[in-house]
């Protein structure tokens, strides 16, 4: 049975049995960016025994101004392994599966064959993201999705919602019409913030790994998005207990 005397200020919070559960959980975080970065490491460590990892993608000096495993001292390196580091120093006796690829829509499948209690889409690529969006709904597996984290500036306005009433964030009316060809219109919980972007902070990228184009971020928002993302995770999962 995992330890879980480090976890003390927890249990206080949400006692000792719902500590126990949360240890025999499995939770997939896809995307180790500015969102799902720090969303990771809010679940290791509010004391999930199992997860599972995703990113394919190492740490570019454009990194550094909102994504947990980017230092100056760590360009180049891939970002699955820093964040694997970190997460196995936070709670060595976590059960970590890393999967070093980009996501594409062929091993979605494969993927999602595992048995997950919950998973966190921080993909900010559209195609892979419905991919996985639309098999995690087919399959009745919980998860939670970030939308835009780029743009905005004010974190007191990050919501938790069903995809259906997500407003403004250009990232999300996407996600929405595409989801639609599909009969989706509802069933999915979303984060997201209805501000209004800064729409003159887009710029247009390579096309590589399905994004053809960014917003200008700022370090908080994309790690409160993360935050939020973890939150809804770790509430349901002791909430069914």
């Amino acid at each position: 049975m995992q330890d879980i005397s480090w976890l003390g200020r927890t249990t206080l919070l949400i006692g000792e049995e719902k500590v126990r559960s949360l240890s025999s959980k499995h939770v997939l975080i896809v995307g180790m960016g500015g969102v799902g970065s720090f969303a990771a490491e809010f679940i290791c460590r509010s004391g999930i025994g199992k997860m599972t990892i995703i990113d394919g993608d190492v740490v570019d000096p454009s990194n550094r101004n909102r994504q947990l495993p980017a230092l100056s001292s760590n360009h180049g390196k891939p970002k699955a392994d820093i964040m694997a580091d970190r997460l196995l120093d936070i709670n060595p006796e976590l059960q970590l599966t890393v999967i070093k690829e980009f996501i594409n829509p062929e091993m979605v499948e494969r993927i999602l064959e595992n048995d997950f209690d919950y998973v966190i889409d921080a993909i900010d690529s559209i195609t892979p993201k419905l991919t996985f969006l639309k098999i995690a709904y087919a399959k009745k597996i919980p998860i939670v999705s970030s939308m835009g984290a780029g743009a905005k500036l004010d974190p007191t306005q990050i919501k938790v919602v069903d995809i259906s009433k997500t407003i403004i964030c250009p990232f999300a009316q996407q996600v929405r019409k595409m989801l639609k060809k599909d009969n989706i219109y509802k069933g999915i919980k979303a984060v997201f913030s209805p501000e209004e972007p800064v729409w003159e902070s887009l710029m247009m990228t390579d096309g590589r790994n399905y994004k053809k184009s960014a917003y200008g971020t700022i370090s908080y928002l994309p790690a409160s998005f993360g935050a939020v993302a973890a939150s809804v995770v770790i509430r349901d999962l002791i909430k069914n207990e």
